[in-house]
């Protein structure tokens, strides 16, 4: 009877942590708009570097609702990319639908995923933007806050393969 409640209890945490959100998005507090923006002109001039617009999907994994995000897909777009955007879908819509209706259109292939993080370490002047593709690798760039608030980077680009 032990056995049997504690392998209960175990599989209902194991599920709770395999369903826990992804921790993605934009954590800075305050974003200066301006600042946002030039560090978004630098992630879409480094994906340009590494992938062909005009040739490559990005699927979004995450919803964009701060000015980053959606000031990343504009420009994604301006360069060429086809971007899927994330769009949940509500619980009720999932029950409702039957079998019977046509299945909505969607892509013959998949897009290359796509994650952003964007953080800034607590009592510094440095913030941290990284981007997850294809769950697999991640650019990553440091950025510092000068005294007069405007955003400079930092360092190089990181990338993991």
């Amino acid at each position: 009877m032990r056995k049997i409640f504690f392998l209960a209890l175990l599989l209902v945490g194991l599920a709770g942590c395999a369903t826990a959100p992804a921790p993605y998005g934009n954590f800075i507090q305050n974003s200066a708009q301006a600042n946002d923006k030039k560090v978004v002109d630098d992630v879409v001039k480094k994906l340009v570097a590494l992938y062909p617009p005009a040739s490559t999907r990005f699927d979004l994994q995450h919803v964009t609702p701060d000015y980053f995000g959606t000031y990343l897909v504009e420009s994604m777009r301006a360069k060429g990319y086809a971007v899927l955007e994330f769009k949940p879908e509500p619980k009720a819509a999932i029950a409702a639908s039957s079998a019977s209706e046509p299945a909505a259109a969607t892509p013959a292939t998949p897009g290359l995923s796509l994650s952003y993080i964007v953080d800034q370490a607590k009592g510094s002047d440095l913030s941290r933007v990284t981007l997850v593709i294809n769950r697999q690798q991640s650019l990553d760039r440091v950025y510092q806050i000068a005294q007069d608030g405007v955003i400079y980077p930092a360092g190089y680009w990181v990338r993991k393969e």
